[in-house]
C-alpha cells in the first residue's frame, strides 16, 4: 500500500486529535476527583464558608467572550480570512491573559478572618481547584501562542495551523472553568 502526503497528514491529525481527547478527559477526571473529594470533606464539619470574589465572576464573563473570539477564529478560517482569523486569535489570547490575572486578584480578595480561607480546608479547596485550572489555562494560552504564533507566519490560510483541536481544548477550559464556577457558588456561599 502506497502512502501519500495526504494519507500521512490524516493520520498525524487523527493521532493529534486522539491526544487531545485523551488529554481532556484526563482532566475531567482530575477535576471530577477533586471535586467530589470536596463534597466528601465538606460533609465532615466545620466548614468556613465566605463569599466568592467578585473576580471569579467577572473571569467568568472574560472565559466566555474568550471563547467567542475564539470561535469567530475558527469561522474566519473556514472562510479563508487570515487577517480576522488573526484578529480573533489575539483578542483570544489577551481574554486569556486577563481571565488568569482576574483569578489572581479574587486569590487576593479571600478573607483573611478566622485565621484565612488557607487555615480552613474550604479555603484550601478553593485554591486548589481554582489553582488547578489556572494551571490548565496556562497549558491553553501555551497552546493558543504557538498557534497563533504559527498563523502569523503564514500568508496563506489554506496552510492550516491546527485550529480546531486548539479551539476544542479552548472551549473545554471555558466549560471547565463555568462548572468549576457553578459548583462553587452551590456549594461554598455563605
Amino acid at each position: 500500500m502506497l502512502h501519500t502526503k495526504e494519507a500521512d497528514k490524516e493520520r498525524i491529525a487523527t493521532s493529534k486529535n486522539f491526544i487531545l481527547w485523551l488529554f481532556i478527559v484526563s482532566i475531567v477526571m482530575l477535576f471530577a476527583s477533586l471535586t467530589s473529594a470536596y463534597i466528601v470533606k465538606k460533609a465532615d464539619g466545620g466548614w468556613f464558608k465566605f463569599p466568592l470574589p467578585i473576580e471569579f465572576t467577572i473571569s467568568t464573563v472574560v472565559i466566555v467572550l474568550s471563547s467567542i473570539s475564539m470561535q469567530l477564529a475558527v469561522v474566519f478560517d473556514k472562510k479563508k480570512n487570515l487577517i480576522l482569523e488573526q484578529t480573533m486569535m489575539a483578542i483570544t489570547v489577551v481574554l486569556g491573559i486577563v481571565f488568569l490575572w482576574m483569578q489572581v486578584q479574587g486569590w487576593h480578595q479571600l478573607p483573611v478572618e478566622f485565621g484565612g480561607v488557607k487555615s480552613n480546608d474550604s479555603g484550601n479547596f478553593l485554591y486548589v481547584l481554582s489553582g488547578a485550572h489556572g494551571a490548565h489555562i496556562i497549558s491553553g494560552l501555551v497552546y493558543l501562542l504557538i498557534v497563533f504564533g504559527r498563523l502569523l507566519t503564514i500568508k496563506d490560510s489554506s496552510k492550516g495551523v491546527g485550529i480546531m483541536n486548539c479551539a476544542t481544548f479552548w472551549h473545554f477550559l471555558g466549560l471547565l472553568w463555568i462548572y468549576l464556577f457553578i459548583f462553587l457558588k452551590l456549594n461554598h456561599q455563605l
